[in-house]
């Protein structure tokens, strides 16, 4: 059966194991350096702690050595990347190529989003030169993806979920040319959530003060079966930098569709055993910018979130009254006392306050700032669900089947669990007939139920006796005990592997050049693009490159379409030979359409 694995976030070790126990088919993790998330480090005994966890349910953990490594940085890199191949990682997240050319050991290497996969053309390469999957870039169409999986048969993992770059991935230079905090390098600043003016060439405001590059968040859920259709093997959740709850909140939401959608097309979960949380999963209540699908279908509805980058939460209700210390909303929605609330002021200012008290449908704030009658009311943090979240309890478990037998001299137990994997446990004793034969079946049953705290779950059990023997319950539970322990051993011995080989040939590189777009930062990197018949080669802006009139970013997103200004999509058209954005330092940031694409581009202003 087709196997598809659910791969989550892990900040760190406890957001790691969460992720696993709420039913993560894999989980990538940031070492403690070389990842493209500088704050999301962790050290190698924190990440082999997590490789044995989730190897007991045959789930995998993908470490990040995301970063563009200087020539210095390359044996460190090398190193760590040897390290985590002897803990038994199983797989590297990589952008730099300087790495293949250095003799790696064999440990799948994916290529990550950073590496800008975006054609057919580019992943076929990668897979000619043994890369084992391709992360897609967010902003790809189901049609693109089709179309890259027509052409290989290399993995294919997607986003599904999460914060979005407004930048085609690899390729956004905007926080190195503003403040030199490469994101290339794991340090982005991320300059595009900040307040932008756009303004035309006679200086005309077109919009003032607005977030003009914030996107919102990626909510792919309704659309799984397409993207499995389309060849999808991995779907990818977004948050190296979220907390426990934010991962236990998305990962369980989508358990929970996968499951349901792979009972229906007879595929499969790439690891095993079932997940039980207790509370309910909504990808609302948890950080998100609003919610949008991008491009999978085209462009359609825009994505931006212009208003602000943080969170609003979900719409409550209007203001219909305040006196005194008390505000009276007109909603339907229980709230509660703790529950954090926002909202824009008469100014266009976004606002927040804690309720303190509660009655029906009036609330005293900790603050009456800015609230005033026909305010709409958002909640952004719902108090009751976010401590059920923090203090939830997520278990998961292997259903095995367990068969007592009798030999010569005693009993047998034999385990086989949801995956085929095989043990038993044979236990010399004395034998004794049971005086109450049913009584003593139900005793028997009932004690190897129990699994205990054990990574099993016993579904059933067959007692295959010829007469029925008095068993004490200590036998009972030595004999459950040691099967469990044995079947775990063989699940380890027996755990699917998977070992990579990267192939150094001379396969054309799709391009015959490479700009500093191609992030070359190091000579091991230029050699391998020399050898894949690259002709000219410019180094990467981290060289220190003035940007200053160059290219910083190119992006499907475009400020003409989110402001209603494209007559292609039914818009106000307008006649302006430049359009252009100012930050609040007075950076200018100039802008270029290629309509033909539908894409936008963004130079540092001279």
């Amino acid at each position: 059966m087709k196997k598809i694995e659910l791969l989550a976030p892990a900040k760190d070790l406890e957001c790691g194991i969460a992720a696993i126990n709420c039913g993560a088919d894999a989980v990538y993790i940031g070492a403690a350096c070389f990842g493209a998330r500088e704050d999301a480090g962790n050290g190698l005994d924190d990440l082999e702690t997590m490789v044995n966890y989730a190897h007991k349910y045959w789930a995998k953990v993908y470490v990040t050595v995301n970063t563009i490594l200087r020539d210095d940085e390359i044996p460190r890199a090398l190193k760590l990347v040897h390290q985590l191949y002897n803990i038994g990682a199983d797989g590297i997240i990589l952008q730099d190529v300087g790495l293949l050319e250095c003799g790696i050991p064999p440990i799948p290497i994916i290529a990550s989003t950073q590496m800008h996969n975006n054609t057919p053309e580019k992943v076929t390469f990668l897979e000619q030169i043994g890369i084992k999957r391709a992360i897609l870039p967010r902003e790809l169409s189901l049609d693109e993806i089709k179309r890259i999986r027509e052409r290989t048969s290399i993995e294919l993992e997607c986003f599904i979920h999460g914060s979005l770059c407004v930048s085609y991935s690899g390729q956004c230079y905007l926080s190195y040319a503003l403040g030199r905090r490469s994101g290339n390098r794991g340090e982005c600043a991320q300059p595009c959530r900040k307040p932008y003016s756009l303004i035309d060439g006679s200086g005309k405001a077109l919009a003032r003060n607005a977030h003009l590059l914030s996107l919102k968040d990626l909510n792919l859920s309704e659309h799984l079966p397409e993207l499995i259709q389309a060849g999808v093997t991995s779907f990818k959740i977004e948050g190296r930098l979220k907390d426990k709850a934010y991962v236990s909140n998305v990962v369980s939401y989508y358990r929970a569709k996968l499951d349901e959608i792979l009972a229906d097309q007879e595929l499969c979960r790439s690891s095993s055993g079932a997940s039980d949380v207790d509370f309910m999963p909504n990808v609302e209540k948890t950080f998100n910018r609003g919610y949008t699908t991008h491009f999978l279908n085209g462009r359609g509805e825009p994505s931006g979130c212009i208003n602000t980058p943080k969170m609003l939460g979900e719409t409550i209700g209007k203001v219909v009254a305040v006196y005194g210390r008390n505000v009276t909303i007109d909603t339907k929605v229980p709230m509660h006392c703790g529950d954090g609330i926002c909202f824009f002021d008469r100014s266009g200012e976004l606002r927040g306050t804690v309720i303190n008290g509660v009655n029906e449908q009036t609330v005293i704030p900790y603050k009456l700032d800015g609230l005033a009658e026909d305010v709409l009311i958002y909640r952004n943090h719902d108090h009751e669900f976010l401590t059920k979240l923090d203090n939830c309890h997520a278990e998961r478990r292997i259903d095995v089947k367990l068969t007592l037998g009798e030999t010569s001299d005693g009993f047998v137990l034999q385990a086989v669990d949801e995956d085929g994997i095989q043990a038993e446990y044979r236990l010399q004793c004395e034998k004794t007939r049971a005086e109450k034969p049913e009584q003593a079946l139900t005793n028997i049953r009932k004690q190897l139920l129990k699994s205990g705290n054990t990574d099993f779950a016993c579904v059933d059990v067959t007692v295959d006796l010829p007469e029925v023997y008095f068993m004490p319950i200590s036998q009972l539970n030595t004999l459950r005990r040691n099967v469990l322990d044995e079947l775990a051993s063989s699940r380890a011995a027996n755990r699917p592997k998977s070992e990579g080989k990267i192939i150094k040939n001379d396969i054309p590189y799709p391009a015959e050049e490479l700009s500093y777009l191609g992030n070359v930062l190091n000579r091991y990197a230029a050699a391998f693009y020399r050898r894949h018949g690259i002709t000219s080669m410019e180094h990467a802006a981290e060289t220190g490159l003035d940007l200053h009139g160059r290219k910083v970013m190119t992006t499907r997103h475009c400020v003409k379409h989110q402001l209603g200004l494209c007559a292609k999509y039914g818009g106000k058209s307008i006649a302006v030979q430049s359009l252009a954005l100012i930050d609040g330092e007075g950076h200018k940031l100039d802008l270029r359409f290629d309509c033909a694409r539908c894409e936008m581009e963004v130079y540092l202003g001279k």
